[in-house]
């Protein structure tokens, strides 16, 4: 068999983990092959071997038949490999092409030489119909065109081998499509394609074949074309999963948060836009009412005023009747209103802090976790293993355990114990299970659906239009800045749902 990549039992160790146990996985030249697996299976860590990134305790790596020993980046692009990491390796104050060229770029006398280079990444953006703007600074573009970025960085380089590490947890529907037409074409064209992923209807659309990891073990290898995805979420999680949410219809209770006239403006080049305009509604006890929409189109602004992490230009925010739209954050987060973040980056997790500090990130100062100004710190770690047993939160060292080093799914499960522990009035859940496995996502459906009938207010933000139709009671619209449709997810289709997000139809109103 012509396999362009062959790692053969492969063994990377971490202090207290095994992280990959003796792996082997075969690449043949022309093929889209999927690794599946759950958050911290050790997907990651076995592409970061074969990027060079990591080196194996044992095991061969052979590129074209040969074996090759590859000591870093440098070396695995020197054999045509190349890698879109799942958090994006680019420099924000620079240009699109000069993080294209960045480590590969000419020079004459000591003075850079873009023209050649310009001409070269508008080919393949042409070619490939990555279409970008070569001027545009980083921090300006989308998520979408900053992974067009990296693939047209990989293409610069003449990589064959493409690793896409979790490509579409930051994407758009519309983006995830785009990208994998992209795939297609880029295996038409001779590449080779390893793609990490845990969403199943994304293997079946690009895969040809597809490799199993559960707990850094191989489990097996399947040809997409004749596997379901119950089987492969069977192999992946080791045991039955349910995809479908259930839940007994809601009993809303009294209003627990209510936003009014809420306007969020941005003085760009002096002129005001209004990003979030004149929202209105209200989350009850015992609902989840979700937010959705097409990214871009005001959620996050929204979700940002109401959480007190930006200011609001006019309107109120009540939470059980009190109006916190002055109010700082500590005070909200104390008096009923926990908050899943977007980005856990950003606004969800101190990455250098260890995992039990960052799951009393909001409590510390209580008296359970402090006298005197000192940190109790026996019940903080206490607490700590309490919710790590309760949520499944795994990691090479527990409580100790930096939070940087832990997987984006385990992360965000320490994120969702940490919010949902404090038995909020209201919860506000942004893409709760953004970049999550189908074992991880069913989880966390379930512990909304919990919080919802013990009565808790749930306002859900998802792009995911099955997440949002299966697990809502109410569905509210935004299209540029605008609530503009209220509707029973029991009374609409999918199809009817995207009209309203791409701004088709409006008004519907149906609670």
């Amino acid at each position: 068999m012509d396999y362009i990549i062959e790692m053969l039992h492969i063994t990377k160790e971490f202090p207290g983990i095994i992280a990959n146990d003796d792996i082997t996985l075969q690449l043949k030249k022309g093929e889209i092959h999927a690794l599946l697996g759950e958050n911290g299976a050790g997907k990651s860590t076995l592409m970061s071997v074969l990027f060079g990134l990591y080196q194996p305790e044992k095991g061969v790596i052979k590129v074209r038949n040969k074996e090759q020993k590859i000591t870093g980046p440098l070396d695995a692009n020197g054999l045509g490999i190349g890698m879109v990491h799942q958090h994006f390796k680019l420099v924000e104050n620079f240009t699109v092409l000069q993080n294209i060229v960045l480590g590969m770029e000419t020079t004459k006398r000591g003075f850079l030489q873009m023209k050649e280079a310009r001409k070269k990444v508008m080919e393949l953006s042409e070619k490939y119909k990555l279409l970008v703007d070569p001027d545009a600074l980083i921090s300006d573009i989308t998520v979408g065109m900053q992974q067009r970025a990296e693939i047209l960085k990989m293409l610069y380089r003449d990589n064959e081998i493409m690793i896409f590490d979790e490509p579409t947890a930051v994407l758009t529907p519309q983006e995830i499509e785009e990208l994998m037409q992209i795939m297609k074409d880029l295996v038409k064209e001779g590449k080779s394609i390893l793609f990490i992923t845990h969403k199943l209807n994304e293997i079946k659309a690009v895969a040809d074949r597809c490799s199993v990891l559960r707990r850094g073990k191989y489990i097996g290898t399947v040809e997409v074309a004749e596997t379901t995805p119950q089987e492969m979420s069977e192999m992946m999680v080791g045991r039955k999963v349910n995809l479908t949410i259930e839940k007994k219809p809601s009993e809303p209770k009294e209003v627990v948060l209510e936003v009014k006239d809420l306007t969020v403006e941005a003085k760009k080049e002096g002129h005001t836009k209004k990003l979030v305009q004149n929202a209105s509604f209200q989350v009850r006890r015992g609902e989840i009412v979700c937010i959705a929409g097409i990214d871009g189109n005001g959620q996050t602004e929204l979700v940002h005023a109401i959480t007190g992490l930006s200011d609001m230009s006019a309107g109120t925010v009540t939470i059980n009747g009190e109006d916190m739209t002055k109010r700082p954050i500590r005070y909200r987060n104390t008096h009923g209103l926990s908050h899943i973040p977007e980005d856990r980056h950003k606004h969800g997790l101190v990455l250098e802090y260890n995992l039990a500090y960052n799951l009393v990130l909001q409590q510390y100062f209580e008296e359970d976790f402090q006298s005197s100004r000192f940190l109790k710190n026996d019940k903080i770690y206490e607490y700590a293993e309490k919710l790590i047993q309760d949520y499944d939160i795994r990691s090479s060292e527990g409580p100790f355990t930096i939070t940087r080093s832990m997987s984006g799914g385990n992360q965000q499960k320490a994120i969702v114990a940490r919010e949902i522990s404090k038995s909020p009035d209201i919860l506000l859940a942004v893409q709760p299970t953004r970049g999550l496995d189908v074992g991880a996502i069913e989880y966390i459906h379930r512990q909304l659906v919990k919080q919802r009938d013990a009565g808790a207010a749930i306002l859900l933000v998802s792009l995911e239009l099955d997440e949002v139709m299966n697990l809502s009671d109410r569905i509210l619209v935004m299209f540029e800045g605008e609530i503009v449709a209220d509707l029973d997810p029991k009374a609409i289709t999918v199809q009817e749902l995207g009209l309203y997000m791409a701004g088709a139809k409006k008004g519907g109103n149906q609670s």
